[in-house]
């Protein structure tokens, strides 16, 4: 199989599950414009972040990585009135992007966008008693991705969902001699994962647009 045949079969599932959506299309498109890397959830991904906040009953949800606000749009139309959704992003011209983005998705009333150092954000959260998040959704630096999730468990609760994005690496995350720092990032994170007894979790490969990768879904039962 080939990243041809992965890429229109995503086509193919965006196209029949669900009509297009001008917004999440435009957003896609100045993400590129403004010379973001295109490095977002693929929209069948962003479907699935979707189905998952809403089975969850999500009313309050934490990412950790904007980059243009993609997936951030797809998590906050899962929101029922009320809800709130706070994201973390590093770069600023990355925040630019997704201020300009969500508020054309008229949700600049329901999504926080804080910029700085997520190490250094996560803890004021905590402080401000921000917690506890329904759902958390992690997609940023991977070697930080350990650190993140950490602090995605102090604000948690039981019965919240995390879910890590890029843990299989094209397959690499299974090669404890790689020297990417992306792939030694996710093995440590999935060390720290299958030691954690107040979860239970899974990690699920993909392929699609976005190549051959995968995500990490855990249950937070402690």
């Amino acid at each position: 199989m080939s990243q041809e045949t992965w890429t229109a079969v995503d086509r193919y599932l965006a196209g029949l599950l669900g009509p297009p959506d001008p917004v999440l299309d435009a957003a896609l498109a100045d993400s590129a414009a403004a010379g973001l890397p295109a490095i977002n959830v693929s929209p069948t991904q962003g479907r699935l972040l979707q189905l998952l906040a809403r089975m969850q009953g999500t009313r309050n949800i934490l990412e950790i990585g904007t980059l243009g606000g993609y997936s951030t749009i797809w998590l906050a139309q899962a929101l029922p009135t009320g809800g709130r959704l706070i994201t973390l992003e590093f770069d600023p011209k990355h925040a630019e992007a997704a201020r300009a983005n969500l508020a054309r998705a008229g949700l600049t009333a329901v999504v926080e966008l804080r910029v700085g150092r997520a190490l250094d954000t996560l803890p004021q959260l905590a402080a401000e008693g921000r917690g506890p998040f329904d759902l958390i959704f992690i997609d940023a630096d991977k070697p930080g991705t350990a650190d993140y999730f950490v602090w995605a468990l102090k604000l948690s609760r039981r019965g919240s969902v995390i879910i890590v994005d890029n843990v299989v690496r094209k397959g690499a995350v299974a090669d404890a001699a790689s020297d990417d720092p992306n792939v030694q990032g996710m093995r440590r994170f999935l060390d720290v994962l299958a030691a954690e007894k107040r979860v239970n979790a899974t990690v699920i490969q993909t392929v699609g647009s976005k190549g051959y990768d995968g995500f990490a879904l855990a249950l937070v039962t402690e």
